[in-house]
């Protein structure tokens, strides 16, 4: 995910608004210290509750603020018209669904919920590569913390009938030469014949590492969350 890394310095410049941007470090319940980027938006009031996001960032080479990273340049971009309250860990161990990196996002997700108004009917979770993977994990274990679930590039051995008991978007791409767009699709079908509220978007001519391209599938996902909010 060196793209990521590439891309930062341009990404900073081309913010809307800055003071809208902030890098935090949360202790976890054991006592780690968690980086983690938040957003808000520039007109927030407590007296309307907001959406919240939650970004999990990919694998590659995790510098500081990785979380904050992606938030930036591929979850935000994708997300706006959400005009969520966004929050992207860094995440403490090899995976999100250790046990120890899912205590500090739950954690974390409390605290943003504490401290802002936050429209718990309206909680999604999204993620890229090992990010999908632990979107699959977070949004299938904490069915009553999210409303929504957008999996990009991830995937999942999590019994089918724990899937998508929550509105679940899933973009894969036929291309992706490190994850096999075979089990999105598949997961996609068997889920969809067990009732579920799924929509599955199959992309084409998109690389694994470019990020960039699962923008605007993210841009659709977002509309059908919103759509599926209303309901």
């Amino acid at each position: 995910m060196k793209a990521l890394i590439l891309l930062a310095l341009v990404a900073e410049l081309l913010q809307p608004s800055a003071s809208r941007f902030q890098r935090l470090t949360f202790r976890a319940p054991d006592g780690a210290r968690i980086l983690y980027g938040r957003t808000i938006p520039a007109d927030y009031d407590p007296s309307r509750p907001r959406p919240l996001v939650l970004a999990l960032h990919p694998g590659g080479e995790r510098l500081p603020f990785y979380g904050d990273q992606f938030m930036r340049q591929i979850a935000l971009p994708g997300l706006a018209e959400l005009d969520p309250i966004m929050v992207a860990p860094d995440c403490p161990t090899p995976a999100w669904s250790d046990p120890a990196a899912d205590q500090a996002v739950m954690a974390l997700i409390d605290n943003v919920m504490a401290e802002y108004a936050i429209d718990r009917r309206r909680i999604l979770v999204t993620g890229f590569s090992l990010g999908g993977s632990g979107t699959w994990f977070m949004s299938s274990h904490h069915a009553d913390r999210f409303t929504a679930a957008i999996v990009m590039a991830g995937r999942t051995e999590e019994p089918l009938e724990r899937l998508a008991s929550i509105p679940t978007y899933i973009i894969h791409s036929r291309d992706d030469e490190n994850i096999p767009f075979a089990q999105a699709e598949q997961r996609a079908a068997g889920l969809a014949a067990l009732g579920r509220v799924v929509k599955f978007d199959a992309l084409q001519g998109v690389g694994h590492y470019a990020m960039r391209g699962y923008v605007g599938a993210l841009q659709r996902a977002g509309r059908w969350v919103a759509e599926r909010w209303e309901k």
